[in-house]
């Protein structure tokens, strides 16, 4: 069989299978101008709600000139090579130190990117004799890391104490034999429901059971504990978490990743993490750009504080209303409508063309059959005016969709 005949005949695939009709609109949409809840779409203005800017730093004043004068000082090119060859600066090095304190851990190594970063911490902390216990709704990155791993793993219902301890007491019978270890993996913040992982309970199982705990918290930092220091904050659990990796890609508004452990396991991470050995180093733009980002995250517990007020009045609103957004406790709110993919697609583009307000949308097969999850992100720079546009807007499709309004054929919204 020839592989290209397969990849035609199955025709995108079960996300790319509708690309003809959603390519550029569901799919691919292009948002155009200055980073913010008012951007343009299809050539007019929408409110958008669609954009991890938690702290609204993406066009901070003091960002955009750090982002600049580091790109005119030092270009796009430097350093050149890997940090193990050539790659290496003292800014590198700094920002380390300062994401280490900042999270309250020994010692810090930056990642180019958020997702294959995940990978390449899995892959190396795990030998074929060590077994992994993980929530079933870890995200992507890290089932992809786990793809990689040869071993055992064990696999417990998302959140649930009980499925939890039955995994590891079946992960130490098998590590009884193969003489390995057992790392756990979860997350700080689920980002699609928003719920937090239930790291105090898994820190407290360190008394019964041995095992290491890596910790995913790309939507917990800035947004979550103290002074936006995460998750493990909030819950106190900070020395129980063993490995604790974040992303910049949310709260900082950038490029890159970091992963924060005891020296040690930096050190080894720095000598065998295949993503960063074979791969250039992170240019000094973003290294100084983030620099400037923590800063202000460290400066101004405001930007954290106004988050939480637009968070609260959103998803206060939508109790009010009726709504249902699950178990958030975070500023991800998920609101879940039933239908199938025809009423989903044309709600959205219903708000999209008639309200003028964007959101993603999550249908099947990412959830369930006759499930819809409209997912919303407040940030420190919306309004309250924003908020209650927005509650009216959902008030107006949810009657809609209740009346049967919405059971029509798929709209051909891809680009002509």
């Amino acid at each position: 069989m020839d592989i290209f005949d397969r990849i035609k005949r199955n025709a995108g695939g079960p996300i790319g299978m509708y690309q003809k009709q959603s390519h550029g609109y569901f799919s691919f949409p292009k948002l155009v101008g200055e980073i913010g809840p008012r951007m343009e779409f299809r050539g007019r203005e929408v409110l958008n709600w669609s954009l991890n800017n938690y702290l609204g730093l993406a066009n901070h004043p003091e960002v955009r000139k750090a982002d600049a004068e580091a790109a005119a000082k030092y270009g796009m090119a430097s350093p050149m090579g890997a940090r193990m060859m050539s790659g290496q600066t003292v800014y590198h090095e700094e920002l380390e130190r300062r994401l280490a304190a900042f999270v309250g851990k020994e010692d810090a190594f930056l990642l180019n990117f958020g997702y294959q970063g995940m990978i390449s911490i899995i892959d190396s902390l795990l030998s074929r004799n060590d077994v992994v216990v993980y929530d079933a709704e870890a995200h992507a990155c890290i089932i992809d890391g786990l793809r990689l791993h040869t071993g055992k793993r064990f696999v417990f219902a998302h959140n649930d104490e009980a499925s939890f301890r039955k995994q590891m007491e079946h992960a130490a019978k098998v590590v009884a034999e193969t003489k390995g270890g057992i790392l756990v993996i979860t997350e700080g913040v689920f980002g699609m429901k928003g719920d937090l992982g239930m790291l105090d309970k898994i820190v407290a199982a360190k008394k019964e059971f041995d095992f290491r705990l890596l910790v995913d918290d790309a939507h917990g930092f800035g947004t979550m504990g103290p002074g936006g220091k995460g998750t493990t904050h909030h819950f106190g659990v900070t020395e129980g978490v063993d490995v604790l990796f974040n992303t910049f890609a949310k709260s900082m508004a950038g490029i890159g990743a970091f992963v924060a452990s005891h020296k040690y396991i930096i050190d080894f991470l720095r000598y065998n993490m295949r993503s960063q050995t074979y791969a250039k180093s992170l240019p000094m733009p973003m290294v100084m750009g983030a620099m400037k980002r923590l800063e202000l995250i460290e400066a101004h517990p405001e930007f954290q504080q106004k988050l939480w007020e637009i968070t609260r009045a959103l998803q206060g609103g939508f109790r009010e209303r009726g709504f249902n957004i699950g178990a958030t406790a975070s500023p991800v709110t998920p609101v879940y409508m039933k239908g199938g993919l025809e009423e989903a697609t044309n709600l959205v583009v219903d708000l999209r063309e008639n309200h003028n307000l964007f959101c993603s949308v999550v249908v099947y097969p990412v959830i369930p059959k006759g499930e819809i999850i409209l997912r919303i992100i407040p940030t420190a720079v919306h309004t309250l005016d924003d908020v209650n546009y927005t509650l009216g807007c959902f008030d107006a499709v949810r009657g809609r969709l209740e009346s049967g309004e919405y059971q029509k054929p798929i709209p051909d919204m891809g680009d002509r």
